[in-house]
């Protein structure tokens, strides 16, 4: 049984609110210097903003390589979101996993830092197609 647009309408705002809350834990960790769990912060704030938009376009994902895949497909492709932003989504997928699973490398400053001002341009441009 699907969503009725209210309630398509309420998780899409909830998603949104919670990609905002996400960034900030993100960009509050970095003075701690805890790089994996700012790697983890910045993905799920990306993920919580392009799951909003893909639902709210009415596209279902049951996988995270499944929204990259989505992103690229509806968005990037058709023009609706630059490439780079495209491809920064990959990344910090990337940058997820090797944090969470990789067991023989640590993130660094300088494998996060470069994506916190990046993310924040990318939940802007999803929040902004989200509101046209």
């Amino acid at each position: 049984m699907g969503l009725s647009d209210d309630e398509r309408k309420a998780l899409v705002i909830y998603r949104l609110e919670k990609a905002n809350k996400t960034y900030k834990q993100a960009f509050d960790s970095i003075p701690l210097g805890y790089w994996e769990m700012t790697g983890n912060r910045l993905y799920y704030a990306a993920y919580y903003a392009v799951s909003a938009l893909l639902l709210q376009k009415g596209l279902t994902v049951q996988t995270h390589s499944g929204i990259i895949q989505m992103l690229g497909l509806h968005f990037v492709k058709t023009g609706l979101l630059d490439k780079s932003l495209g491809s920064l989504y990959g990344k910090l997928f990337s940058l997820r996993q090797t944090g969470d699973y990789g067991d023989t490398f640590d993130l660094t400053e300088n494998d996060v830092m470069p994506l916190v001002e990046p993310t924040k341009k990318l939940i802007e441009e999803v929040s902004q197609l989200i509101n046209k």
